[in-house]
């Protein structure tokens, strides 16, 4: 039997309307719903709590507190989600408050995050800011930690409260974490040097959680990767190879969803992750079309890409996913649309994925030059370097040469003259 949660969504009156689009309260709501549900919590009871000021000892007001209090005697969650973040003082008066465990945002995440790691840079990470977040939960209010405890040298001296240790062995701990994220790091650059010895462009697929990345990944890949209408399906990420339609060999990356308020624990322990979007030749930003929140949604991943150093000189290919889920004509729609805007595409029917295939290809190879090259017809290592790092448009053969038209960056080209110093003539440019 699942653990029985109450959510409340606590919705500040005075939240400023500007230019940015703004989420609806009752959205937010089903968002924090979402997100319980993804850690096999039964939703019994939810509601929005209007806060006209913060209060500091429980962030709502004395009347809101003893009214939730009433409907969680009621409804007798096991615990109650709070959709806000709280300092420590308000969690712990909140729990004796409603006589029930409460987590706020940031504990929620990062509880679903703890259950969803699999590998162990995954676990290191979640484990890291769980510690950040519980080391600033040790105040002297609570106080099971105060009392004093004997030190065995190396734990702590005599007469060191337990508030004190515990902060001292979580400290101890972190550093450590520190110390093997360093390390995952540097294999991650070892990896990402490696793949730079065969330089395929790497692609990263970002975007709002559950958004249908990869679902899309899958379908792009034909890849087994996670791919459930969950919120932080995926956390780990995934890297495969994708030949496009032209013959152009990427990396595609699937990386874990962004969310609002994301909790800044969750940006430092995780950027070890996000640097292969940093890393990325081309960003796409894959979107739910069908989401009544889709344009906040957007807002709220580009403000995380900036938060990580995202230029805005970074190639972003913008896609509008859930196709299926819209309208024939809001469909159809979006799928007449032309030049170098969002794109739509149905990664679960396959609808619009040739169109995405297409600009993908577009977007790393234009740079490309076209030209003729001439080999001779029994240097088949030279040929088979010219069918993997560029595209061939066309093949001749005769009198024991090989003319292949290719298209290729200018950097493979160079590469191809040093591997193959005079084994090769350069006929002409192409155009068009």
């Amino acid at each position: 039997m699942n653990r029985r949660a109450f959510v409340v969504h606590v919705e500040p009156k005075s939240r400023e309307r500007g230019a940015r689009a703004l989420r609806d309260a009752d959205e937010r709501l089903a968002e924090a719903v979402g997100l319980t549900a993804a850690i096999g919590l039964d939703v019994v009871s939810k509601q929005i709590a209007p806060l006209a000021r913060s209060v500091p000892a429980t962030l709502l007001g004395t009347g809101k507190v003893e009214e939730i209090g009433r409907q969680i005697q009621t409804a007798e969650p096991d615990v109650v989600i709070v959709n806000a973040q709280l300092t420590p003082v308000q969690q712990r008066n909140l729990e004796t408050a409603w006589k029930s465990k409460v987590l706020d945002r940031t504990a929620l995440i990062l509880e679903i995050f703890g259950e969803r790691a699999a590998t162990r840079e995954g676990r290191l990470q979640v484990e890291l800011a769980h510690l950040t977040w519980q080391r600033s939960r040790l105040v002297r209010s609570w106080t099971h930690l105060e009392r004093q405890r004997g030190g065995f040298g190396f734990l702590g001296g005599p007469g060191e409260s337990q508030i004190e240790t515990d902060r001292r062995l979580i400290s101890d701990r972190i550093v450590r974490i520190k110390k093997d994220l360093e390390a995952v790091k540097r294999t991650r650059a070892l990896g990402r040097r490696a793949r730079g010895r065969v330089p395929f462009p790497v692609i990263a697929l970002v975007g709002y959680t559950n958004a249908g990345k990869s679902t899309l990944f899958n379908r792009l890949t034909e890849a087994q990767v996670v791919a459930r209408d969950l919120l932080f399906a995926t956390l780990d990420p995934t890297m495969r190879a994708v030949k496009l339609p032209g013959g152009t060999k990427i990396i595609l990356s699937d990386t874990v969803g962004f969310i609002a308020d994301l909790p800044t624990e969750l940006v430092a322990a995780f950027r070890a992750t996000l640097e292969e979007v940093l890393a990325a030749d081309v960003i796409v930003h894959v979107r739910d079309a069908a989401h009544d929140e889709s344009a906040a949604q957007k807002e709220d991943v580009l403000k995380v890409l900036a938060e990580l150093g995202v230029g805005e000189d970074r190639p972003v290919i913008e896609l509008l996913n859930k196709i299926d889920l819209l309208e024939p004509g809001a469909r159809a729609g979006l799928l007449v649309r032309n030049g170098n805007g969002p794109l739509a595409v149905s990664a679960l029917t396959g609808e619009g994925v040739d169109t995405v295939l297409k600009r993908l290809e577009d977007a790393v190879t234009h740079d490309n030059i076209k030209l003729s090259l001439k080999l001779d017809a029994a240097d088949g290592s030279a040929l088979a370097w010219a069918y993997r790092h560029a595209q061939v448009l066309g093949r001749r053969e005769r009198a024991g040469k090989i003319t292949l038209n290719l298209r290729i960056h200018p950097d493979d080209l160079g590469r191809f003259e040093n591997k193959f110093p005079k084994k090769i003539t350069l006929e002409q440019a192409i155009t068009g």
